[in-house]
């Protein structure tokens, strides 16, 4: 089960990190006893090879016409490199704004206009900055089959903002999983369990 694999290998290499009974304070404000960063996959070839051919594989099964695949700035530049060069596709990256010289340029890359690319990104949280890049590629008459995750936080806002702009939307890996796998591996125990369960259905209160 490619959701657990993923989560198990964020987990060894401390790309997710666990802390229920002192949780994290995200820049948003948000309480959480989570705290993920995916960039750590770079350091670790068999993960972030694992992770490449994973999202590889679920491309050819769901979006085998692809075209382009496209990486959010910054994050998701290195895991689209990685996934390109398994499809031997092209490849480009979004940034956040436009420049604010030279040629002002959005997306770094040559995409024709008419192309069908998957956008990837190492995490979703709400949402918002994946919707940001589609928005972008679309402005640019650039049709965005689908967004690539590695990981998600599963909360109802992203859900929310993924449905509203019509995006669709794959993970490798889930927060459901990796409690699974925090589980099972005696990473956490029955008190943190019930602390990591009550921050999933009710992020906002969490740590209030």
């Amino acid at each position: 089960m490619i959701e657990k694999q993923v989560a198990q290998a964020l987990l060894d290499v401390k790309a997710v990190m666990l802390s229920p009974t002192e949780p994290y304070t995200w820049a948003s404000g948000l309480k959480s006893p989570i705290y993920c960063d995916n960039r750590l996959t770079m350091s670790y070839p068999d993960v972030r090879n694992m992770i490449a051919k994973a999202f590889a594989q679920k491309i050819k099964e769901l979006c085998p016409e692809v075209d382009y695949i496209v990486g959010t700035a910054t994050a998701g530049i290195p895991q689209a490199c990685w996934v390109a060069n398994e499809l031997n596709l092209p490849m480009a990256y979004v940034r956040p704004e436009p420049k604010a010289h030279g040629r002002s340029q959005q997306i770094e890359g040559f995409i024709p206009e008419g192309s069908k690319v998957i956008l990837i990104e190492d995490l979703i949280s709400t949402g918002g900055s994946s919707i940001k890049a589609v928005q972008a590629l679309n402005n640019a008459n650039i049709e965005v089959m689908a967004v690539f995750a590695v990981f998600t936080y599963e909360l109802e806002k992203a859900l929310i903002n993924f449905k509203q702009s019509g995006t669709a939307l794959v993970c490798l890996s889930n927060y459901s999983a990796l409690i699974e796998v925090a589980k099972e591996t005696n990473v956490i125990n029955v008190a943190e369990l019930a602390l990591l369960e009550s921050w999933r259905e009710s992020p906002e209160t969490f740590g209030i």
